[in-house]
């Protein structure tokens, strides 16, 4: 087990938080890349050696964002031990929200039958679910509530444009939940580093559908309603911010990345986060990748992930895990947790 620094031990006043459990939820349906050969000019091989993606998950036309979150939700619960009953505030990281308002939150709420909990959602598009445990663990840490739901799901799918191959063969649906609690005796959530550059909000964005860009005939015409993207800039931007992060975070606890367990990257493209271990000089077996399987999940990514590694028995008791995140806005962030 590595010796760290605790940032928040001087701070006696706050408790500890930990994630008392974590849950996932994939939908049934896979769409592989040889079925997008068929909906546009591509081919699995072009896809495979660019992204690293080979098939990616899709809801249902009848699955909303909220769906997602409360079959992930529901597993984290049972994993930690926890009913519905019992949460304070559910926190729903998402950019594919089923409705501008209310807030999917609140829809997984009344879903969930958490009766008690208040609800609200986040948008930090990819780096969601890192900035919802960062706002949670304030909420357990002073105190003011014990038991905290955080979900990172999206429904990519609805905001896809199918005859665009740049972006169409990157995503995927999915969810991803942890709940945070103090654990006696155990450090928890060792520390959150979040950055963000709206100077280069433009590099991702969806444009359409809020106030600058009301729906009209002529936005939905010009697909101003689906995400778009400029890959090379943004891959250049989420590699620098993503090491930036991550050593940032490293270095508040004084540990090297040689001490961390498990890394678990923002789960966007294979090649980023080859170059982001190899920025942090990680080895191989440190990195968690399941972008294979399930392509771009955005603020579900590094929650499933976490999910997966917990368990398949990547994680442990005692272990100290990295999660690392890019998304639009610009945002990223890192969180250190001892397990």
């Amino acid at each position: 087990m590595a010796n760290f620094r605790n940032p928040r031990a001087n701070r006696p006043h706050l408790r500890t938080v930990s994630i008392t459990g974590v849950g996932s939820y994939l939908p049934a349906r896979v769409l592989a890349n040889a079925e997008l050969e068929k909906m546009v000019e591509t081919t699995d091989d072009w896809i495979t050696t660019r992204t690293g993606i080979k098939e990616r998950r899709l809801a249902a036309a009848d699955e909303a964002t909220s769906d997602l979150a409360v079959a992930a939700a529901r597993r984290a619960l049972t994993n930690a031990g926890v009913t519905a009953e019992q949460l304070d505030l559910i926190i729903v990281a998402t950019i594919t929200p089923d409705m501008l308002f209310p807030s999917t939150a609140c829809l997984v709420q009344h879903k969930l039958g958490a009766t008690r909990a208040a609800a609200f959602d986040i948008e930090a598009a990819c780096s969601g679910f890192v900035y919802a445990l960062d706002i949670a663990s304030h909420f357990v840490a002073s105190h003011t509530y014990n038991t905290v739901l955080v979900i990172g799901a999206e429904k990519m799918s609805s905001v896809i444009d199918w005859t665009d191959r740049n972006t169409c063969v990157l995503f995927g649906d999915g969810a991803g939940a942890a709940v945070l609690q103090n654990r006696p005796n155990a450090h928890g959530l060792l520390t959150t580093c979040l950055g963000s550059d709206g100077g280069k909000a433009g590099l991702l964005e969806l444009p359409g559908g809020g106030s600058a860009c009301p729906a009209t005939i002529d936005s939905v015409t010009q697909k101003l309603h689906f995400l778009r993207m400029d890959g090379k800039e943004t891959f250049k931007n989420a590699v620098n911010a993503m090491v930036a992060a991550a050593n940032e975070a490293l270095n508040r606890c004084g540990v090297t990345v040689a001490d961390v367990k498990c890394i678990i990257p923002h789960q966007a493209n294979q090649r980023i986060m080859s170059a982001v271990a190899e920025r942090l000089a990680a080895r191989e077996d440190q990195i968690f990748c399941n972008v294979d399987r399930y392509g771009n999940t955005s603020a579900a990514s590094v929650a499933i992930a976490l999910d997966e590694a917990v368990a398949g028995g990547r994680i442990i008791r005692g272990d100290l895990v990295l999660l690392v995140v890019f998304g639009a806005g610009l945002t990223w962030g890192a969180a250190l947790i001892e397990w």
